[in-house]
């Protein structure tokens, strides 16, 4: 007789013929921080060094077993993190994987074994509805300029980029402020077959410190060059090359618009995702996944 799995992931009593001892598959939750500089973005490519197929390496030799991660949202090359968040599952023993026991344990023991420009810092269990990339509720990102003369501070130059024209920052938060709210926004993003480029843009606003320009953009999800493009098409704004009135008018397009120039990778860092109560995973689950039909498996992102 064969056993069969249950909801709660625990397979089902032995037949006389099988060994006496319970399997079960644990799903858990990866906090992780990157710089971005030295990947090609986070999704797994033969050949190339990317965020994901590092971690996946690495956690497959301490765990002992293929892990697999899902993840909040798929980065470009040369775009950092430091709230991204993924998921896993490990199938075993009950009472294993022994590395796992307290997971506070492993983070301790990857922070010895990854290379320095990407950690793990946290990891949690969690049930089997939580999923990186449909539970999400939205992402947070952010986009950091130096208007300084002199550019970027040499320790901020591989997550900085350089702006230093005068800039019409009232323009660039009116311009900002118009494309707030659910739009098609095809036109700041690059074209990828069944993907739909309808989202919520919840926040674009702009703050400045001293020399330190940042840009906050959040939606329940982004496609394809989306923050970078919305970055960039500010840009030109800020210098007086097109009014606000311009980029509201590119949500009347429906294909991506040559004239938004993308902004450098390197400015962009995802820093949050939220996610909703536990009793309500399951329920996020299906509405994103009725609202974003055709989403392909390899989607990147920002």
């Amino acid at each position: 007789m064969t056993s069969s799995q249950d909801r709660s992931g625990l397979v089902d009593p032995p037949g006389d013929d099988e060994p006496a001892f319970s399997v079960r598959t644990t799903r858990y939750r990866l906090d992780v921080a990157y710089d971005g500089t030295d990947f090609s973005g986070w999704a797994r490519q033969p050949g190339l060094r990317t965020v994901c197929g590092v971690l996946e390496e690495a956690l497959s030799t301490v765990l002992r077993q293929e892990i697999e991660l899902t993840v909040a949202g798929r980065t470009d090359a040369g775009v950092h993190a430091s709230g991204q968040v993924a998921h896993f599952e490990v199938s075993g023993a009950i009472d294993e994987p022994p590395s796992l026991a307290e997971p506070q344990k492993l983070v301790r023991r990857m922070a010895r074994f990854l290379p320095l420009d990407v950690r793990i810092k946290a990891v949690a269990e969690v049930p089997t509805e939580f999923d990186a990339r449909f539970s999400a509720l939205r992402r947070h990102y952010q986009y950091r300029f130096s208007t300084a003369r002199y550019g970027v501070d040499p320790l901020d130059v591989r997550g900085v980029v350089s702006w230093p024209r005068a800039i019409d920052l009232d323009a660039v938060r009116e311009a900002s402020s118009r494309l707030v709210g659910l739009h098609d926004f095809a036109a700041f993003c690059k074209r990828r077959d069944g993907a739909t480029t309808v989202r919520e843009l919840q926040r674009f606003e702009w703050s400045l410190d001293g020399d330190r320009l940042t840009a906050y953009v959040s939606a329940d999800a982004f496609c394809w060059s989306m923050v970078r493009s919305l970055v960039g098409a500010m840009q030109a704004v800020g210098e007086g090359r097109r009014s606000p009135d311009w980029t509201a008018s590119l949500l009347n397009t429906r294909s991506r618009s040559s004239e938004v120039t993308v902004a450098p990778a390197h400015g962009l860092s995802l820093v949050a995702v939220d996610y909703p109560d536990v009793h309500e995973l399951a329920a996020r689950n299906r509405a994103t996944r009725e609202t974003r039909p055709g989403i392909p498996t390899d989607s990147a992102c920002c």
